[in-house]
């Protein structure tokens, strides 16, 4: 069974074309080690690991052209119910399900703004073991031009609930399961931003302190696209690593707010 409910981001992994640059950029980052897949079809697919135990991946792209990307993933306990349900709420199936050796299976999809995101139905490997701390997956967003339209798809695909919070000029959603917030959505912003460009799913890292974790991404050859700045879940920064891949960091003023 995977360590979090099914309808809830259970792993992330990254898609790069630089795989071995990205084994060395995060572990300098997040203290991570890497465990590297050990059958030849997985293309050198590494899990990274903190302090043993299983909080992210990177792999090679599935397409040669594809840009360097950060994947969410959602736990179900039906990969091909979920594609079903994507199709009848307008989405696209973009990869249909299909097993990943013995570890579980997936599927890719994307929603009618075209933001992708997956899911992990899992078998032997569970998704990602440990959330909420310092070098871990702490928070996902979907950051959409059609929040309204995102609010209707993802309560039809996952029973996702939106909790609507202001968040100084904008309405920030959190994405309700049951009683847990288990992930947000804010509306894409910036005047120079194409009015045809897709929505996407980003993902947050916990860090000990935003500002040096900004800096050594730079150092490490990464950029900051927005400085470290304090929101009411933490302090944040938005960053790229040396391929192009967007991720944030955040360091949460309560451990495991949202």
């Amino acid at each position: 069974m995977s360590t979090v409910p099914p309808g809830t981001p259970c792993w992330t992994d990254l898609a790069t074309p630089g795989l071995a640059d990205a084994r060395r950029f995060y572990p300098e980052l997040f203290g991570w080690t890497g465990r590297i897949t050990p059958e030849p079809e997985a293309g050198g697919y590494t899990v990274f690991l903190l302090g043993g135990r299983s909080v992210a991946g990177v792999g090679p792209p599935a397409i040669p052209d594809q840009v360097p990307i950060w994947s969410v993933y959602v736990a179900t306990d039906d990969a091909d119910l979920v594609a079903g349900r994507v199709e009848r709420a307008g989405g696209q199936v973009v990869v249909p399900p299909f097993e990943v050796f013995d570890r579980g299976r997936m599927a890719v999809f994307a929603d009618p703004a075209g933001a992708s995101f997956s899911v992990w139905q899992p078998m032997a490997m569970t998704g990602a073991e440990v959330f909420d701390v310092p070098g871990a997956l702490s928070w996902t967003e979907l950051v959409t031009p059609d929040p309204d339209g995102a609010k209707v798809f993802y309560e039809l695909v996952f029973g996702w609930r939106p909790d609507d919070q202001p968040m100084g000029p904008i309405t920030y959603t959190g994405w309700r399961l049951g009683e847990r917030i288990v992930g947000g959505m804010m509306p894409r912003l910036g005047d120079d931003v194409p009015a045809d460009s897709p929505a996407y799913w980003t993902v947050y890292f916990g860090v000990d302190d935003a500002d040096a974790a900004a800096a050594r991404a730079s150092e490490l050859g990464g950029t900051i696209l927005v400085p470290p700045r304090d929101i009411p879940a933490g302090r944040y920064a938005a960053l790229c690593d040396p391929q192009g891949a967007l991720f944030n960091t955040i360091a949460l003023t309560i451990p495991g707010a949202s």
